[in-house]
């Protein structure tokens, strides 16, 4: 499938109101795709939307709401006529070193980024399936990479890791293709978020060369946009990450001799951080795409076209009757 490209199909995003989802959705929709974007902040989702032009939709939709996703996912088919690409993106970043992180965050972390991608892959998978299309799940470097301080964050990526990775077997004689985004910190939301937390920000800050280098939003969006068209196993940026990830056993041990310094250091500063703000407070979701996942509940409302295509034309009419002004 050498001439694959995104022209004309429809390619559903997870996460898509900000960071990865939202530069993907821009350079796909530029590349002539039909984009779904699926996530937290209505505000947000129809707004990039609007920059995506006339062939896009939103949904907003929880990852860890399995029934939401299956309404998400029936929109954007409904909408579309189909999936040829799924990309679970949605994900959240917390830090805490294990002793001392809120039990609930580490379980929300997993819930979302692990969990999340299953659900959105599974709700999916059979129009991807139709189409012969292409499945795309967001990792990090973090999945070969396991630091002091993101034992959550790491074990919910390489669980993403090990999920695609079966995934890919499974579904080759299907005709689909099946890649894992590996990334650097990036320029978005979630990595600012990080580095103003007390503790995960000063870490990073003293960290060495690469880790101390933050990469550029586009440089991440063309090459997942590239990625997509050409259904890689590994889309990586930057690139020195594909040497990483090939040496990663080889390297392992090194990583840890060199973290073991820092390793305590971090855990004097964590319960400190958690002394002095609290575990819930000190481990919350960083960033504003966190504070949204963190701030969902059972009635969050849910809105984006998912919702429109599931009510009666009377009760759209009904509603739109009721938002129109009176005539004076």
């Amino acid at each position: 499938m050498a001439d694959w490209t995104t022209r004309g199909k429809t390619v559903l995003i997870t996460g898509a109101a900000r960071g990865l989802g939202a530069e993907t959705a821009r350079r796909v929709a530029a590349r002539g795709a039909n984009v779904a974007l699926v996530g937290l902040e209505p505000e947000e989702l129809e707004r990039v939307a609007a920059q995506c032009g006339t062939s896009a939709a939103w949904f907003e939709c929880d990852v860890t709401d399995g029934d939401a996703l299956e309404r998400a996912v029936a929109g954007a088919v409904e909408r579309f006529g189909g999936i040829d690409v799924v990309m679970a993106n949605a994900g959240i970043a917390t830090g805490g070193m294990v002793r001392s992180m809120d039990p609930a965050a580490f379980e929300r972390t997993i819930e979302i980024n692990l969990l999340g991608v299953w659900r959105t892959v599974r709700a999916a998978l059979p129009h991807v399936i139709e189409r012969q299309g292409y499945v795309l799940v967001i990792a990090s470097l973090a999945a070969a990479i396991h630091g002091p301080g993101m034992a959550a964050y790491s074990a919910s990526k390489a669980g993403v890791e090990g999920f695609a990775n079966s995934l890919r077997v499974e579904v080759k004689h299907l005709g689909v293709g099946v890649g894992v985004g590996y990334f650097s910190f990036i320029d978005t939301d979630m990595v600012r978020g990080a580095d103003s937390h007390p503790a995960l920000g000063r870490f990073r800050s003293e960290a060495g060369w690469p880790f101390s280098k933050t990469y550029p939003l586009s440089a991440a969006g063309k090459g997942i946009a590239d990625g997509i068209e050409g259904r890689r196993r590994w889309v990586v940026v930057p690139s020195w990450g594909r040497g990483l990830l090939v040496l990663r056993t080889a390297l392992a041990p090194l990583f840890d001799r060199a973290s073991y310094d820092t390793a305590a250091e971090a855990d004097a500063v964590f319960l400190k951080d958690v002394d002095e703000r609290g575990a819930a407070a000190a481990s919350s979701p960083v960033g504003a795409g966190g504070a949204a996942a963190a701030g969902v509940t059972d009635e969050t409302p849910r809105g984006g076209e998912a919702d429109r295509a599931a009510q009666p034309e009377s009760a759209m009419a009904g509603d739109a009757a009721e938002r129109e002004p009176a005539a004076s």
